[in-house]
């Protein structure tokens, strides 16, 4: 039987902090990144694919449904996993659809207009902050900020302050 590490959620997905940091730092021998556009996309999926495969870990990239079915077929067996998303929409479908994250870190999403900063490498929006909320109240999720291992681990009441939302 597999086990899910954690789920993180990074806009920029693959990327020097994630390889170094957190893989290494857990002991993680996967990365399993969770994106219906990418993984229907040959060219770029190669490209990560590649980047990883010197790394010594496995890298799948999958879409919500699959990524299902294979922990339905076998718990994702053999497998130490960092799942990684680039948003918080993707993370909530699976987790409805039923992946048992209980663990969500949130490392990267860039800042836009309607986004106020909580870290600063993440920023959110009030729709988002309350469908993290929906997910640590109705499915269980402990939700974190925190760029790297190193980094202090900032709770989701920071996020729930900024637009004042309350509990």
């Amino acid at each position: 039987m597999g086990e899910i590490i954690f789920a993180r959620i990074d806009d920029r997905l693959i990327h020097g902090q994630v390889m170094t940091k957190w893989v290494k730092g857990y002991n993680c021998n996967s990365i399993f990144v969770i994106d219906d556009q990418l993984a229907k996309d040959e060219f770029m999926k190669n490209i990560y694919i590649m980047s990883a495969s010197t790394a010594n870990i496995t890298l799948k990239i999958l879409t919500v449904d699959d990524s299902i079915k294979l922990w339905e077929k076998d718990h994702y067996d053999g497998f130490k996993v960092i799942l990684l998303f680039k948003n918080i929409k993707t993370v909530k479908d699976t987790i409805e659809k039923g992946l048992p994250i209980k663990k969500l870190n949130i490392g990267g999403i860039a800042k836009s207009a309607d986004r106020k900063f909580i870290i600063p490498t993440v920023s959110l929006n009030k729709e988002e902050t309350e469908s993290l909320l929906d997910l640590e109240k109705n499915h269980g999720v402990e939700i974190f900020f925190q760029t790297v291992p190193e980094s202090k681990r900032v709770g989701l009441e920071a996020a729930l302050s900024v637009f004042n939302i309350k509990r």
